[in-house]
């Protein structure tokens, strides 16, 4: 069982840019593929990225693929999204998830974080 607490998030403009943390408790983080979804009220959840164990593979949802780089740092048990380009239809709660399954948008990600709050101005 992991616990996962996401920090980062805040105002800014379009085209600016903005790195969101999502730090883990316990010895088992690196045990657990990550990934980054977010939500805009009104919308359903949607897969932003993901990485697996190791960090050796990652996926990325097509809206973000060549702004966003999803990277992990195992012996600090921290997950991360840089984010780069934003847009205004980025503006939403972003959630970093745990899955032992997989790394992508169908896997099954039994903890997730409060969330952040992404907000980009035109």
């Amino acid at each position: 069982q992991v616990q996962l607490v996401e920090s980062g998030g805040g105002l800014v403009q379009a085209g600016g840019s903005l790195k969101l943390s999502c730090a883990a408790t316990g010895r088992t983080f690196r045990s657990y593929h990550m990934a980054w979804f977010r939500q805009a009220p009104g919308k359903e959840r949607e897969f932003v990225a993901g990485i697996r164990q190791i960090g050796d593979n990652t996926y990325y949802g097509t809206s973000v693929k060549g702004r966003f780089t999803i990277s992990r740092d195992n012996p600090k048990n921290t997950l991360y999204l840089q984010m780069n380009s934003l847009k205004p239809e980025d503006t939403a709660v972003y959630y970093c998830g745990a899955s032992t399954t997989g790394w992508g948008p169908l896997s099954e990600y039994d903890f997730w974080g409060q969330g952040t709050q992404v907000t980009v101005s035109s």
